[in-house]
């Protein structure tokens, strides 16, 4: 990708459907037989991995525009490599598979280079609901026939919440999960689950899951939150005015309560989110945390965005123990930021230089995709594929906001 910055951006985006709340949907078509019908889906290359691995195990996909259907059964309990090896959302199809038929091969997953992220928490959890499991040479095999119970997570991971959801719906005894993740994209995966028949009910520091036999049914993605902040953003780091509509701002309260603290200018109408950025605006400090902490996945948008601030920032870094691939290439841009442990020290500069730059994971794309906008001259992204897995058409919605954005293929021999 490269951009030409300089440019304020103005006017409206819309926000697509959430890539972290398709992914979860799609393996929920596993436990039935029956049509699932998603709407709100977003052309995304996730999208893609994961309706590749659904295929792979028995289901027919069909899409018209941004719905798709998914029916047949599932006939296979072996996930295959080469798809779960492309994206850790993959790994869902864990729970699904053993409750379906007994028994579950599921590779270990890849995916964003961001950190440890085991999947400790996932086969501790299917283990207290009577699951055998062992990991051998990459993969792992769980047998056995699932039964209620009481999982507590030492951590409230989304995914190992969105696993005990997936298994739980079909297992007829109460599943307990204590201390769960509750991020957007947890909830419409439960409501999913619960307009397909399961019953599911949110005290403070747990889930019930009452399970049983599921039906098809159709089901409307949230947007998503973080295409959302990184559009408003973009606005931000770039002094310009842009509205973000079909976003649920209830969703980002963290982010926009950073960004009025900054001095930028937040208004919101109903489902659309106005922004006015100020010029210069205030450094501050910023932790991440599970929902409704301020997002893991923002904060490297967000560092490109405090590179240009007034002042002194620092974001700590608590999700994730590696997400720092972002401030190499924003160094190679005039930053000045410095690293120490789980900190990110930054001193705020007052412009940024196009440079030749290479995107390591889906954030850190965006990171440099708003540095880009900001900064004097030409900016090369190398890696779009990494942004191509999170966001729909973000050149073409960049340049509704009047960015001189392009994207060039290289063809290579």
């Amino acid at each position: 990708m490269v951009i030409r910055g300089g440019r304020p951006l103005s006017g409206r985006v819309e926000v697509s459907g959430a890539k972290n709340a398709v992914l979860p949907a799609i393996v929920a078509s596993l436990l039935i037989d029956e049509p699932l019908t998603i709407g709100n889906v977003p052309d995304l290359r996730d999208v893609e991995t994961q309706l590749a691995l659904v295929e792979a195990l028995g289901k027919a996909i069909s899409r018209d525009g941004d719905t798709l259907v998914i029916t047949g059964e599932a006939s296979r309990a072996e996930a295959p490599e080469e798809v779960v090896s492309r994206m850790r959302a993959s790994f869902l199809c864990l729970g699904p598979l053993l409750a379906r038929f007994g028994e579950a091969h599921v590779p270990l997953p890849g995916g964003c280079v961001i950190g440890a992220r085991p999947v400790d928490l996932h086969l501790e959890g299917l283990r207290r609901l009577g699951a055998e499991v062992e990991v051998c040479e990459g993969v792992v095999h769980a047998r056995g026939r699932l039964h209620g119970g009481e999982v507590w997570l030492r951590y409230p991971s989304v995914g190992a919440t969105e696993q005990l959801l997936l298994a739980g719906a079909v297992i007829p005894e109460p599943v307990e999960v204590v201390n769960p993740a509750r991020e957007p994209e947890v909830m419409d995966l439960a409501r999913l689950l619960s307009a397909m028949g399961a019953e599911i009910s949110f005290s403070e520091d747990r889930i019930t899951i009452q399970g049983g036999k599921l039906r098809g049914t159709g089901h409307h993605v949230i947007p998503d939150r973080i295409e959302a902040g990184t559009y408003l953003l973009a606005g931000a780091i770039t002094g310009g005015e842009v509205e973000v509509a079909g976003a649920r701002p209830e969703h980002l309260t963290a982010l926009l309560v950073k960004l009025e603290e900054c001095g930028v200018g937040i208004a919101v109408e109903g489902r659309t989110i106005c922004l006015k950025a100020r010029v210069p605006w205030s450094g501050v400090e910023v932790e991440t945390a599970p929902y409704p902490g301020f997002p893991t996945d923002l904060q490297p948008q967000f560092t490109s965005f405090l590179a240009l601030a007034r002042g002194r920032s620092v974001i700590w870094e608590r999700v994730f123990e590696s997400r720092f691939g972002h401030v190499g290439e924003l160094l190679r841009m005039g930053a000045r930021i410095t690293l120490q442990g789980q900190a990110i020290l930054i001193e705020g500069v007052e412009g940024l230089r196009g440079a030749e730059v290479v995107a390591t994971d889906i954030r850190a794309g965006a990171a440099l995709v708003l540095a880009g906008l900001a900064a004097h001259g030409e900016t090369r992204i190398n890696g779009l594929d990494h942004l191509r897995r999170g966001y729909e058409n973000i050149e073409g919605k960049l340049a509704q906001l009047g960015a001189e954005v392009w994207v060039e293929e290289l063809n290579v021999t």
